[in-house]
Formats: structure tokens, sequence, C-alpha cells
């Protein structure tokens, strides 16, 4: 039997999910929590160890190299992970240094072979206490990172150097946000909450225990205590749980204007569906029918636990391939996959797990989605393209080159459709940023069919 408090080895378990079985950490965190009995204090301890210990891994993996006699490439796994969270503790969260130490020895000892237990212990051991000797500011100091120049930045606030470089280009005149941007990745993000329309009132759900008012999407609440999981509502799918940013570049396509009747709306890339189940409220409530399309079945099936109404129609398919047939839509929403570097916030792994080469090849899927999305879009009716990325080659590159090469559409100014939101780009574009807006980095460009 383990020594170590069962929140520290659930937090264990969730970095090997994620390191060896490819898993998202929210899933990943759901179910360990899950086997392990873990709620209130205890689960949020968890968390707090696993998220960060994954948001900051590669600044974590700068001190520990720096406190490592071997090649930090050459030590276990296991190890890495234990001593990544013991650093953790130490520089990052109001634990005492007796106790990370400790606990990450007791970790050690039982990760692998017996026979091996003393000495692993030891190593663990060593190496943090070496930590330990600086904190955070004199570590920066000692590694030289103190400069604004991107890889110093990028250093501090464990993003990825080619990440952090992507970034700077996005945020263009206003490079010198670059600092308070990839801080605000670090940030936790708050549970968000949506009142899907037509299944309950905005009024509902802010009169909710422990849901206050959100800063800019009219349906948000924030949970200000607990998981969302605890609410009944969020377990039937009347209440979703979704950014403010998500919410927001739905319910903009909802307010472009259309000429004449609506009958029929189209989610091109809807899993998870919490975009759709925006879209299928306001779409009822005018007469109108949504279509949902998702690639994967798991995922469609997501879509459809979103969704409510009889009328709406989930298609499993490759949207790229028209599987609805020959049907134009009145308004046509098309989230692409993209690299998801808007929302680092929410998944600590994605930063590790994307490389520059994820841009070539999503950058054709993009172009066709977009084109499909025009195709299937009827005589004056609208499209928005949305990315879960500010990265300009997910964005304004993929809209300016369809545009380019199209004479039957144009864009419209997105920002209009917005009065919500301020300092939300130059352009007809909108793009979000956490460090402005407290959102992912969405992006949403508008474009009608002439």
């Amino acid at each position: 039997m383990s020594r170590v408090d069962a929140p520290r080895r659930a937090a264990l378990q969730i970095l090997r999910e994620v390191r060896s079985n490819g898993a998202y950490a929210n899933i990943a965190a759901t179910s360990v929590l899950a086997e392990f009995g873990l709620f209130g204090k205890d689960a949020a301890f968890t968390t707090e160890l696993a998220f960060g210990t994954l948001r900051l891994q590669g600044w974590y993996d700068l001190v520990l190299t720096a406190c490592v006699s071997r090649d930090w490439n050459d030590v276990q796994n296991d190890l890495k992970d234990i001593l990544r969270m013991g650093a953790h503790q130490i520089l990052d969260m109001r634990v005492p240094d007796h106790a990370a130490v400790d606990t990450s020895c007791e970790l050690a000892r039982d990760a692998g072979d017996p026979s091996g237990a003393k000495g692993r212990a030891g190593f663990v051991n060593a190496v943090l206490r070496k930590v330990i000797a600086r904190d955070g500011s004199e570590w920066i100091s000692h590694l030289k990172l103190e400069g604004n120049d991107l890889r110093s930045l990028a250093a501090r606030t464990s993003h990825p150097e080619w990440v952090a470089r992507a970034l700077a280009d996005s945020l263009g005149e206003r490079r010198a946000e670059l600092g308070a941007l990839l801080e605000a990745d670090n940030a936790p993000a708050r549970p968000v909450l949506v009142a899907r329309p037509g299944r309950i009132s905005v009024a509902e759900l802010l009169e909710m225990e422990d849901i206050e008012p959100a800063s800019l999407s009219p349906l948000a609440g924030i949970l200000t205590k607990g998981a969302p999981g605890d609410l009944p509502d969020v377990r039937t799918g009347v209440i979703g749980v979704q950014d403010e940013g998500s919410q927001l570049v739905a319910l903009a396509l909802t307010r472009a204007q259309v000429e004449g009747p609506e009958t029929a709306w189209l989610d091109m890339c809807a899993g998870p569906g919490g975009k759709a189940a925006i879209l299928e409220g306001i779409a009822l409530d005018r007469g109108a029918e949504l279509t949902a399309v998702e690639q994967h079945r798991h995922r469609a099936d997501l879509v459809a636990h979103s969704l409510h109404s009889a009328r709406s129609h989930v298609i499993t398919g490759d949207a790229s391939a028209r599987p609805w047939g020959e049907q134009l839509f009145d308004r046509v929403l098309v989230d692409v996959p993209c690299t998801g570097l808007g929302a680092l916030r929410r998944r600590p792994e994605s930063r590790w797990r994307r490389t520059p080469e994820d841009l070539a090849a999503l950058a054709p899927v993009q172009r066709q989605l977009l084109n499909s999305a025009i195709d299937a879009t009827r005589s004056g009716g609208v499209i928005g393209y949305v990315t879960c990325s500010p990265h300009l080659a997910e964005t304004e590159f993929v809209v300016s080159d369809v545009l380019r090469k199209r004479d039957d559409v144009f864009q419209e100014d997105a920002r209009l459709l917005l009065p919500e939101v301020s300092d939300c780009g130059d352009g007809l574009s909108v793009q979000l940023w956490p460090h402005r807006h407290g959102t992912d980095a969405m992006f949403l460009a508008v474009l009608r069919k002439k």
C-alpha cells in the first residue's frame, strides 16, 4: 500500500495517461478522479497539480536539467513526471518544501522494480533538494532568461519557441503584448456554462447557486464553486460547458442578416456539439432546422447528446464530401480542425504535442472545408469560418486565399455582429485573445454568398 496520499497518486496517473496513451488531460482527469473517489478540495488539488505540471513542463524541464548530473533525456519517464510534479509544488504551489520532496520520493519508490526503490528515491531527493535552493525568480536569473527576447519569454512561460513566435506574428503591431498573452495561457480558465437556447433561459441559469454572470457572452454564467459535472442540468445537456469565445462566434453567425425566409442551417464540423446546441435553439425559434455533421462516430454521438429536437439532424461523415447531398443552407458554420493554439489555457498538453509540421497538414483541409461551406450556402446566405487558433496560417491566410480564387463570395465585417466585444481586430475578422478578453483565442470571419 502506497504511503502517498490519493490526490498526488491521481495526479501522477493523469500525467501517465497523457504521456503514454495520448489522452487529453481533461478527459483523463474525469476518469482518474472517479477511479480514486476524489471530489471537492482533493479533486481541485489533483487537477491543479496535474494541469499545472503539464502547462509548465517546458520550464520545469529547464530547471531540472540544471539539477541533474546525467542527460535529462536519459531519465526514466515516470521519474520525469514525478520530478516535474515536485518542481511544480515547490515553485508554483503553496506546498511546504518537505512535503513536496517527501511525497515525490515515495512516489519514486513505487515507480518500478522494488529492488531499485531506494536508488530512485535517492535520485529524486537529490534533484529536488537542488530545486529548493532557488526560488522562481532566482532560477530565471540563474538560467539567464531575464530578458524580453522571444527565447526568454517562451522559456519563462513554458511555451515552445515556435508557438511563441507564431503568437507574436499573430499579434502584429501589438507584439509588445506577447508576454501578457503567454502569461494568460498559463492562467487556469474558470468553468464557463452556457444556457442553451430553447432549453433554459439565462435568467434561470444565473439563479442557480454559485453561478455569476459572465463578462461577454449573453448566454454565459461562471461557475464559482464545484465542478460542472456536479450539476444535473449539465449531465442532461440542458446546460453546456463552453468557453465564452466559442459561444460568441456561434452567436455572431446567427446575427448576420439573411434576406428571405430561413429553413435550414448547417454546422459542418460539429463535434463535440457546443456550437451546434446554440445554433439549434435559435434556428428552431426562427422556423429553421439544423443539420450537424461530424466525421468521427464518438464525436457525432456527443453532438447528438447536445441537441434535443427531433427536427435536428446529425450526420456522421466527412463534411468536405457533402454528406448532406445537394441541399443549400441559409447559414453555415465551419469550425475547422486546427492546431488549437488558442485554447492552451484549457488544454495544457496541447503545446507539447503540436509541431510546425501540423500546419502544413491542416492547411489544405481548412481550405477544402471553407470551399465546401461556400458551395453549401444559398445565394445571400452567410458562412462563419471559425478556428480555435490565432495562427495566421490558419486564419487570415486561409480566408484570403479562398476569396482570391472565388468570385461568388465576399467578406463582411464580423466585428459588427459582436457589440459586446471591443478591441477584437483592425480588419473585417474577429480575433479574441485570452489576455484581452478572458476567452480562448477564437477567430471568426463572416462571408456572404453573392
